[in-house]
């Protein structure tokens, strides 16, 4: 599902070069759950970014399924993430003007799929939010934004799902509630998972464990181990 080859990217601050990702070479499966840990500020977003090809890298290569997305428009690139991704932001950025079904369906509506409404209702009541679906995100809680968040990465059934510390603005017992959600989904769905995240419990539940240190991202052999 994922090939990423001697992948590298740098900012440049007044101070001078901050390199966060330096000569990454990775391979994740199909199906595979993986957490991407690390301390913040190591570069974990900045992956899961090019991973959903809203950056790219400045070298190196990145294969989704098979596909270079250095080959690919922006145009194109618009069309993988509609059919092939869903992405779960750790600030939940619903639409505030939509309902809790408005938000779930749009994936769906935009890429013209029928019985879109239908098919975001029956995941809302998976989530546990039937009775919530006319409510708009400021008249949900946190924890409930979270839920109609994962409802609208999962509707369109993506066969990479990819979660930025989906629990980061939840409280403990909140948070551990979404994250079995979110196992259960993606288990049900047999898509391909990665989770970046700094808990290190939420990590063990993942199949490999990838730990991002100096730019480079090393495999867990000890959590590989345990499995």
């Amino acid at each position: 599902m994922i090939e990423l080859k001697d992948l590298g990217m740098s900012y440049a601050l007044e101070s001078g070069k901050l390199t966060v990702l330096k000569d990454v070479d990775v391979f994740i499966g199909d199906g595979e759950t993986v957490a991407i840990v690390g301390p913040s500020g190591s570069g974990k977003t900045t992956l899961l970014l090019l991973l959903a090809g809203l950056e790219l890298p400045q070298v190196g290569d990145i294969k989704l399924n098979g596909t270079n997305l250095a080959d690919l428009t922006p145009d194109d690139l618009a069309d993988l993430r509609r059919d092939n991704l869903g992405i779960i932001f750790q600030s939940f950025h619903l639409v505030p003007s939509l309902t809790a079904l408005g938000n779930a369906t749009l994936p769906l509506e935009i890429a013209g799929k029928d019985n879109a409404k239908q098919r975001a209702a029956e995941l809302l009541e998976k989530v546990g939010l039937g009775e919530r679906m006319d409510h708009y995100p400021s008249q949900l809680s946190g924890g409930e934004q979270q839920r109609v968040a994962i409802a609208r990465a999962l509707v369109h059934a993506p066969k990479l799902v990819l979660a930025d510390e989906p629990t980061g603005n939840l409280d403990v017992n909140t948070g551990a509630k979404i994250i079995e959600l979110l196992f259960n989904l993606n288990a049900d769905a047999g898509s391909t998972l990665v989770l970046v995240t700094h808990d290190e419990e939420i990590a063990k539940r993942c199949q490999r464990v990838l730990r991002l240190h100096q730019g480079k991202l090393i495999e867990d052999e000890s959590h590989a181990l345990s499995n």
